[in-house]
């Protein structure tokens, strides 16, 4: 079994519904995510992905698709808290926003990440890990045998 990664970068910004901290103010990060996922290279000549586990670029159109392209300055909010109003006005000036289920705190985007990605991986090929950086020195991880 082989584990291979791919970066992501992303600008998102969210709201925390009756945090109690600085971070109860919309505010916006430049997330990095660390996608890992597993599986056997493949042994076949006349395969044109010959000894990759999966292609680099089958990874980049997953998450592209599923996260960065959606979540890509756009603004998270819990719409099961009053922010959802929040969210209604700032869509009704233009803005995009994403309104999700739980709060949105790293932790959480975790769990949306691994499921929206994990629904798209080719036969074969499993998730294992993912590490979303919100700063620099600030990070949360997501592995699989956490959460089977």
């Amino acid at each position: 079994m082989i584990r291979i990664t791919k970066i992501f970068t992303f600008e998102t910004a969210h709201v925390l519904y009756n945090y109690d901290g600085k971070c109860k103010n919309m505010h916006g990060h430049s997330y990095k995510l660390f996608v890992t996922v597993k599986g056997k290279p493949i042994n076949d000549m006349e395969n044109p992905k010959n000894g990759m586990v999966v292609d680099f670029g089958d990874i980049k159109s997953i998450v592209k698709s599923e996260i960065v392209d959606v979540w890509d300055h756009a603004v998270l909010l819990n719409a099961l808290s009053p922010h959802k109003e929040l969210g209604d006005e700032l869509e009704q000036r233009g803005h995009k926003v994403i309104y999700c289920s739980f709060q949105p705190t790293c932790e959480n985007m975790l769990y949306a990440i691994a499921s929206k990605i994990k629904s798209k991986l080719p036969e074969g090929i499993s998730l294992a890990y993912l590490k979303l950086h919100e700063t620099e020195n600030s990070y949360g991880e997501w592995f699989a045998e956490d959460n089977q």
